[in-house]
C-alpha cells in the first residue's frame, strides 16, 4: 500500500460513462489504488477524502466534478 505524507497533487480528470460511480470503484478507475481489497481497507481506516472530507462508505455515489484524494493523490471525476 503507498502512503504518501506530503503535499497533495493537482487533481486529474478521470472520465466515467454513467452519471454516477461507487467510489471504490473510482480509486480503481483512477489508478490510485491496485485492487477493490486496497479500496476496502483504505477506505474503512478513513485514509479517503471526498471533496476535502473524510468518507468511510465504499459505495458513496460520486457525480461529476467531485474530487477523490488519498495518500497525496487526487482525481476529478469527469464526463466521458
Amino acid at each position: 500500500m503507498l502512503r504518501h505524507d506530503g503535499p497533495v497533487s493537482e487533481a486529474i480528470d478521470v472520465e466515467i460513462s454513467d452519471e454516477v460511480i461507487r467510489l471504490g470503484q473510482f480509486l480503481k478507475l483512477a489508478g490510485l489504488i491496485d485492487s477493490g481489497a486496497e479500496a476496502k481497507g483504505v477506505i474503512a481506516d478513513g485514509e479517503v477524502s471526498v471533496n476535502g472530507e473524510v468518507d468511510t462508505r465504499r459505495g458513496r455515489q460520486l457525480a461529476v466534478g467531485d474530487v477523490v484524494e488519498v495518500f497525496g493523490r487526487s482525481a476529478r471525476v469527469a464526463r466521458g
